[in-house]
């Protein structure tokens, strides 16, 4: 048994959606997760008064990039989950794991047509 996404709008016209996973039902968030790079701005530059500038010659990535993260503009890659972990001490895990949840919530936001896969 797989996993099955179901998207529809209820009556009050918010979209809700659900997983199904062996047959539990897991509603995914209706609030729109915080984008990676607002974090690492609010919860890591700003407390610690760095500038997009020097963090991105201490990241070893453009002003530019940087600046297009945190201002959510850009999604997290893999190498720059892995340079901000290795920069404040945390896993990139942890950081990929904030931008997979944006990514599925904002796929979720669509409305998919799709019949369940049975077997044959």
């Amino acid at each position: 048994m797989g996993i099955v996404l179901e998207c529809w709008f209820k009556p009050n016209l918010q979209k809700y959606t659900h997983a199904t996973f062996k047959g539990v039902k897991v509603m995914i968030t209706k609030r729109r997760p915080t984008h990676p790079g607002l974090v690492f701005n609010e919860d890591v530059l700003k407390p610690l008064g760095i500038t997009i500038t020097e963090a991105s010659k201490h990241l070893g990535v453009s002003r530019k990039t940087l600046s297009e993260l945190v201002n959510g503009r850009a999604a997290l890659s893999p190498d720059m989950a892995i340079r901000i972990g290795k920069a404040t001490d945390t896993t990139p895990e942890s950081w990929l794991q904030m931008q997979g949840k944006l990514d599925l919530w904002i796929a979720g936001q669509r409305e998919y047509k799709i019949n369940a896969l049975k077997a044959a």
